[in-house]
C-alpha cells in the first residue's frame, strides 16, 4: 500500500511525525505537509502566488501553502505514483461537528477524496499531544482495517480521546454533532495602539446526543464519521422550484 500523509499543524508537528512512524511499518509513505501551522485554513487553495516545495532532512516534503495545496501539488505534479490512501493528521485538537467546515486537517483528506482516493483525517480530542502514541496506534489499526464495505472512495473523520491505549473504548460510527455559536472575538491592540481582533474559541456543543461524535468521545470511544461533499439542501429543492415557477 502507498499512502500520502499531510496535516495542517506543519511538517514539524509531533502528530504528523507519530502518524508517519506508525504507518511506515505497514505501507510505503510520502509526507507532503505545510511549512507552518495552517489550522483553520479549510479547503483553500493558494491562487495568488507560486508555491515552493522543499525536502527536510527526514525526507518529508514541505510546502509554503495550505493543506489542500500540499495534497493537490502531490497528486498533480510531485509524485510519480497514485497513492492508495490519503491520511491527514494527527491533528492537535478535535475536529468534530461544525469544526469540519474550517479544519485544514479534514481539508487535506477531502482534497484526496476529490481526486477519487480514499481518505482519512485523524485528530486528538484535546491539545497538548498527551497519549499521542495511543492515537498513532489507533490510526495504524484503522488504516489496516481498509473499510472494504464502504463505497469507494470514502472520506472518514476520526477523533481519538487523549487516553492510554488500554483505556480507549471501541470505535463507533457517528454523525456530526452541532456547536453553539463561537465565542466573541478577542479585541486588543497591537504595539502601535491599533485595534486588532483574535477569533475567539469554538462554542460549546449544542447537539451532543447519542450517536454524535461529541457523545462518543465523551464516553471514551474513538469516533468515526463518514463525510460527503454534496451540500445540496435537497429538502428545499421542491419549495425553491415553486418560488421560481
Amino acid at each position: 500500500m502507498k499512502i500520502l500523509i499531510s496535516n495542517d499543524d506543519g511538517y514539524l508537528a509531533p502528530g504528523l511525525i507519530a502518524l508517519a512512524n506508525a504507518l511506515t511499518s505497514i505501507a510505503e509513505i510520502v509526507v507532503v505537509a505545510p511549512d507552518s501551522n495552517r489550522s483553520g485554513s479549510s479547503n483553500s487553495l493558494t491562487l495568488d502566488r507560486p508555491l515552493s516545495v522543499h525536502r527536510a532532512e527526514n525526507g518529508f516534503y514541505f510546502v509554503n501553502g495550505t493543506p489542500s495545496d500540499c495534497v493537490h501539488i502531490a497528486l498533480t505534479g510531485l509524485l510519480n505514483f497514485r497513492p492508495d490512501l490519503i491520511v491527514s493528521g494527527i491533528n492537535q485538537g478535535q475536529n468534530m461537528g461544525d469544526d469540519t467546515l474550517y479544519s485544514g486537517t479534514v481539508a487535506a483528506a477531502t482534497e484526496g477524496f476529490l481526486f477519487g482516493i480514499p481518505a482519512i483525517a485523524f485528530s486528538q480530542v484535546h491539545k497538548g499531544w498527551d497519549e499521542l502514541d495511543a492515537a498513532a496506534k489507533v490510526a495504524q489499526e484503522l488504516v489496516e482495517r481498509r473499510f472494504d464495505h464502504l463505497p469507494q472512495p470514502y472520506l472518514l473523520n476520526v477523533n481519538i480521546p487523549n487516553l492510554p491505549y488500554h483505556q480507549l473504548k471501541p470505535a463507533l460510527a457517528t454523525r456530526l454533532g452541532k456547536r453553539h455559536v463561537s465565542e466573541s472575538v478577542i479585541k486588543t491592540q497591537d504595539p502601535h495602539g491599533r485595534e486588532i481582533y483574535w477569533i475567539g474559541p469554538a462554542g460549546a456543543a449544542k447537539d451532543a446526543s447519542e450517536g454524535t461524535d461529541f457523545h462518543a468521545i465523551s464516553q471514551g470511544h474513538v469516533s468515526i464519521t463518514p463525510l460527503q461533499i454534496d451540500v445540496t439542501h435537497t429538502t428545499q429543492l421542491a419549495a425553491l422550484a415553486k418560488d421560481l415557477s
